[in-house]
């Protein structure tokens, strides 16, 4: 079933990372496994701003030809300031105004700094870019996000690469709560097919992750094991997940009821 971000229509609800692949054939055939339309890029590295980094080996053309969506990533930012002019030199050098937003506050968790995140996502929404920020599951930060003018949020699930899944489920299904109506991904920190599953049947829009498919030892099935895990959750949460009780509850209950012996 089709849906709506940014006013595009996706069918796949799976955003792919590019980052830590063995190969660019391995990461184009993964792409191909998980049916994402969104792949998410890594400016730093591929602007040659990264000590080490290359920016003319073809990589993007890899991943284009594919045939999804670009969505570059200023990860490894550490201000508002820095991230905004990546961004400015990514919409010039890749053509498009999506913007994976994050602005880093913290080198041993890398989580988000919440004011620095407000200050770029404002100054790039009011300069046209549709801003998909990284963010904590924070509900007071993600609504001051959308007061900046995002239309779109990416709360974590854990911290990035730690494979952890959804440290705190309650804070996730609060903000698909508060916010029934804003698309949210949760971003980071899924480390099995499981745990995509789990955001999914709390209601998310979708996931995005990296490490848990480029680190695997067979990147190409673990991306097709994620698509299944996504699409399965999805379904569950349209057709209606029984919420849980603390006693049992017969599926079979017989008291005022006819029955043949």
């Amino acid at each position: 079933m089709t849906w709506q971000i940014a006013d595009v229509t996706l069918e796949s609800r799976f955003f792919l990372g590019s980052a830590g692949y063995p190969s660019p054939e391995v990461l184009r055939q993964a792409i191909v496994a998980s049916n994402a339309q969104v792949v998410t890029l890594g400016l730093r590295r591929q602007l040659g701003i990264d000590k080490g980094a290359q920016s003319d080996n073809g990589f993007v053309d890899v991943v284009r030809s594919t045939g999804v969506r670009l969505l570059p990533n200023t990860a490894g930012c550490r201000s508002a300031r820095e991230a905004v002019t990546l961004a400015m030199m990514s919409r010039e050098l890749l053509g498009t105004h999506w913007i994976k937003l994050e602005v880093i506050g913290d080198e041993q968790t890398l989580q988000p700094d919440p004011y620095e995140l407000v200050q770029a996502a404002e100054e790039l929404a009011r300069n046209g870019f549709e801003v998909f920020p990284y963010c904590t599951d924070d509900l007071v930060t993600c609504q001051r996000l959308l007061d900046a003018g995002c239309r779109i949020l990416m709360p974590w699930g854990a911290p990035i690469g730690s494979g952890q899944g959804l440290l705190n489920p309650w804070a996730l299904r609060t903000l698909r709560a508060r916010l029934p109506h804003v698309p949210l991904v949760v971003d980071a920190g899924l480390g099995a097919p499981s745990h995509a599953a789990q955001a999914m049947e709390l209601g998310f829009d979708a996931v995005l992750l990296n490490s848990a498919v480029a680190q695997a030892h067979d990147p190409v099935k673990m991306a097709g094991a994620f698509r299944d895990a996504i699409a399965a959750g999805r379904a569950g949460f349209e057709a209606g997940i029984i919420a849980p009780q603390d006693m049992a509850v017969a599926s079979t209950p017989v008291t005022g009821r006819p029955f043949i012996l």
